[in-house]
């Protein structure tokens, strides 16, 4: 079975090449900018039709933190809107290709009822510091419907929760909150700082899920033949901006003061995925938030070099 897997150089693609090459079943092929530009529907489509693929992988996207989606919000919409209307459009004439269309649990409404299931899809308002990324996902979902009942291909749009693990985006600026808050407290630690600096009160709830959970979920369905449109994919597990803060700064060892500033928002009070879907198919998350956080941050400090 051959797999084309867009986004390889990412924190998602990095993982499912890792995971699924190791699948004798799966030919992995692997697809960075450098072999074509998917803002490009003429490079999109060419290799597409070179590799000739039974199922197309989506990593590639756009993404950061709070800041980077909410400061780059024209970015945000325009990059992943190109990305996705020029993968999309290049399965038309190719209905034996699957797509696993990969999402972000931010498509859900803001006052969605926690957990939240699939149902929850455009009932409401979205949130409004990534507004622009979560439409352009929405966008997608929409277009691979149409795609999928005008010209029979089998589009999956899986919707992780928070992902964080080794190949993250640890910058400073646009990174999401564990990488980011991994090379701050690094970084303090090494300036021995009396005091870190958190956005925000604390309060807010969060769930994580290790990328190698995720390309193991994705691993799972493909084996397993399931093909579902919209599904959730989390850990189940949540935890508290301030508990994630000092489970971080134990595993670094920083010494001063953790000081939370309320001034800047908290974003969204909590979102917690309900993943009942995939875990009633036999798949459940293997890698438990501590253990996923050690194996992130040492991975951070042997490559500390190149971030």
């Amino acid at each position: 079975m051959k797999v084309l897997i867009l986004g390889s150089n990412g924190l998602v693609g990095s993982s499912l090449v890792r995971n699924l090459s190791s699948n004798r079943e799966f030919k992995i092929v692997s697809a960075t900018r450098n072999e074509a530009d998917l803002f490009s529907s003429t490079e999109t489509k060419n290799l597409i039709e070179k590799v000739e693929p039974e199922i197309i992988i989506n990593a590639a996207a756009r993404v950061g933190g709070i800041v980077a989606n909410n400061t780059n919000r024209t970015e945000f919409i325009l990059e992943n809107l190109k990305i996705n209307i020029n993968l999309l459009e290049s399965l038309i004439g190719h209905d034996d290709i699957k797509l696993i269309n990969l999402g972000s649990s931010c498509i859900y409404p803001l006052g969605a009822e926690i957990p939240i299931n699939e149902d929850s899809l455009m009932m409401g308002p979205l949130e409004p510091t990534n507004s622009p990324y979560a439409m352009a996902k929405l966008t997608a979902i929409e277009m691979g419907d149409a795609i999928s009942k005008q010209y029979g291909n089998e589009i999956i749009n899986l919707m992780p929760t928070n992902l964080y693990g080794p190949n993250d985006n640890f910058s400073e600026t646009s990174s999401h909150v564990i990488p980011g808050l991994i090379r701050r407290l690094y970084e303090a630690k090494i300036q021995t700082s009396k005091t870190f600096s958190v956005w925000g009160t604390g309060k807010p709830k969060r769930e994580f899920l290790h990328v190698d959970d995720l390309a193991d979920a994705i691993g799972f369905l493909i084996e397993n033949n399931h093909t579902p449109h919209l599904m959730n994919i989390g850990s189940g597990e949540e935890v508290t901006i301030k508990e994630l803060v000092y489970k971080l700064k134990d595993i670094i060892g920083y010494k001063g003061e953790i000081v939370f500033d309320t001034s800047m928002p908290d974003g969204n009070p909590r979102k917690l995925l309900d993943s009942t879907k995939i875990n009633s198919l036999g798949w459940k998350p293997k890698i438990a938030l501590e253990e996923g956080l050690n194996n992130t941050v040492d991975w951070f400090i042997k490559n500390k070099s190149a971030n």
